[in-house]
């Protein structure tokens, strides 16, 4: 059987357990060629008291001339932290030249969280990101980044109907599956899914809940290791609702391994050497 080759396009922080240096060995570790696309390299990532930035936007350019000269092409795309509102033209520019037949994009948008944007970020990166979702094939933003990318008023208590809400929203800007994760419910924490199926010969939507028991501390990087257990699974032919359990636990573990000193990610590399 053919290995699939899968880009994932992201930040890459020296020091820090996030974006590539999450997504390359763990994508690799489920038998996946994974290749990267360096969007800007930091010293460390942005949790610690101060980080170097190296924007590679400039030379993204020169990598797609090489590509298209050597005839290169992706079996599926994986999209983390990009940073700039330009890097979503030369995302669709990658998708469009570099892709096989079918080759799935799946994008975590990464901009916000708490009801609040990351810093560096602004309205007119939240549009960029609201046209490119529409180029998705699954879209895995959190509580708060769904309610920037369908203008709706941000709550930190949700309920059914609100998530229910925000999905459907989503879903009417991308047509293709929404995954929103960080859904609270009863002291539990997952995903709700939310996407097309046939019933009855016609097109439905079907929602459904991934839940696990909440974990007390959150780390950073989290929601990288999530998205990246996730393609794996997917791409191994795996239900939606068996990819997000598959991460979640994968994530789960990996916080019941960190201690309370180590502040700058997870030891996921303790339970992946494990798998």
């Amino acid at each position: 059987m053919k290995t699939k080759r899968i880009l994932t396009m992201q930040d890459l922080s020296c020091v820090g357990q996030c974006s590539l240096t999450v997504a390359l060995p763990i994508l690799s570790r489920y038998g996946i060629e994974t290749c990267v696309l360096p969007t800007a390299v930091l010293s460390n990532h942005t949790m610690f008291n101060g980080w170097s930035y190296l924007d590679l936007t400039p030379e993204l350019p020169s990598i797609f001339e090489n590509w298209r000269n050597n005839g290169i092409r992706f079996d599926a795309f994986l999209l983390g932290y990009l940073g700039k509102a330009q890097l979503m033209e030369l995302a669709e520019k990658c998708f469009e030249e570099f892709s096989t037949a079918g080759a799935p994009v799946i994008i975590d948008p990464v901009f916000a969280d708490n009801g609040k944007l990351y810093g560096g970020f602004d309205m007119e990166y939240v549009a960029a990101m609201r046209s490119l979702i529409r180029r998705a094939d699954i879209i895995l933003p959190n509580i708060t980044e769904s309610c920037f990318l369908t203008e709706t008023p941000y709550r930190e208590e949700h309920d059914e109907a609100y998530v229910k809400a925000l999905a459907e929203k989503l879903f009417a800007i991308t047509g293709k599956t929404v995954i929103i994760t960080g859904v609270e419910s009863r002291g539990n924490i997952g995903e709700y899914i939310l996407t097309e199926v046939m019933r009855g010969g016609k097109p439905t939507l079907k929602g459904e809940y991934v839940l696990l028991p909440k974990e007390p501390q959150k780390r950073h990087g989290t929601g990288d290791i999530f998205a990246s257990v996730f393609t794996a699974n997917y791409l191994d032919g795996k239900s939606l609702a068996d990819c997000c359990s598959a991460a979640s636990r994968f994530v789960i573990s990996c916080l019941q391994e960190t201690d309370d000193g180590h502040f700058y990610g997870v030891n996921f590399e303790q339970i992946l050497k494990n798998l």
